[in-house]
């Protein structure tokens, strides 16, 4: 420290500004075309309407600012619920099977890597996964293959010359339960935009009455989409996507009465 106080009164503050930038644009590269980035730009405005009531000297408005910080602590904690989650996850791996976790990892990179490859090529795809809500009365209006997942039989189905392209599929574990579903769109809502095309529309009409995860491909722009309990996300990223998808479906806990967990699935991809 000494040594860098030495070389000049302009060094020191050149380096500390040098890694305060890298470090926000790994941060903004990470949360850019997320809600986590609306929550970043939020963040700044508050803090340059706080810096402007402390010059002006306003002490109400100081005040309802200290009020605001206090409810928006718990506003993070369910905007980053996926990550916090994760996070906790983790620290309970511990006790958990070496294999179950390796097999989980690589169905996850196969399954991540189709749905990019279909963001890739523009290719317009909705798909489930089942969680502990059955949706077996959509599959059942639906055409059944009860197949096993595979990145060819996902791209086949959905590529615009297929007759099941229109509707979702539902995947239950690696099982490719159903294609051409037909979901009931969203209500109206903040959620719903103009912009919103039918797939994001009964993604986020399905995420309003189940637990099951929609993810969602844009035909027109590649952008890739998760909805998940009336709300979603649009435009993320592969590593997010994994984070999101390890948050909700984390193997091999199980409990008694609980309809679909991932032991099963892993059970189903050990046969392969």
């Amino acid at each position: 420290m000494v040594f860098l106080q030495t070389l000049g009164p302009f060094i020191v503050p050149t380096i500390e500004i040098i890694i305060i930038s890298m470090a926000l644009y790994y941060l903004l590269s990470f949360f850019w075309n997320t809600r986590a980035m609306d929550l970043i730009l939020g963040f700044v405005a508050f803090l340059l309407i706080f810096m402007f009531a402390t010059w002006f000297g306003f002490p109400v408005l100081q005040q309802l600012m200290r009020y605001f910080v206090n409810s928006a602590a718990i506003a993070i904690l369910i905007i980053f619920q996926p990550e916090l989650r994760l996070a906790l996850a983790k620290l309970s791996v511990k006790g958990k099977k070496l294999d179950e976790l390796t097999d989980f990892e690589k169905f996850l990179d196969t399954f991540s890597h189709s749905i990019f490859r279909l963001s890739d090529r523009h290719i317009g795809a909705i798909i489930l996964l089942e969680n502990q809500d059955s949706l077996d009365e959509y599959a059942a209006r639906a055409v059944l293959l009860n197949a096993e997942f595979s990145s060819e039989l996902i791209e086949s189905i959905f590529i615009s010359t297929s007759p099941l392209h229109d509707g979702a599929v539902i995947m239950r574990g690696t099982q490719v339960v159903a294609a051409s579903v037909i979901l009931p769109l969203a209500d109206e809502s903040l959620q719903v935009s103009r912009s919103m095309g039918t797939r994001h529309r009964a993604a986020l009409g399905i995420s309003q009455v189940c637990d099951a995860l929609a993810i969602v491909v844009s035909e027109e722009t590649g952008r890739v989409s998760i909805a998940r309990d009336g709300i979603i996300t649009r435009g993320v990223k592969i590593d997010r996507f994994k984070g999101v998808i390890r948050s909700i479906f984390n193997p091999p806990k199980a409990e008694m009465g609980v309809r679909f967990s991932f032991q099963e699935w892993l059970k189903s991809w050990k046969k392969q």
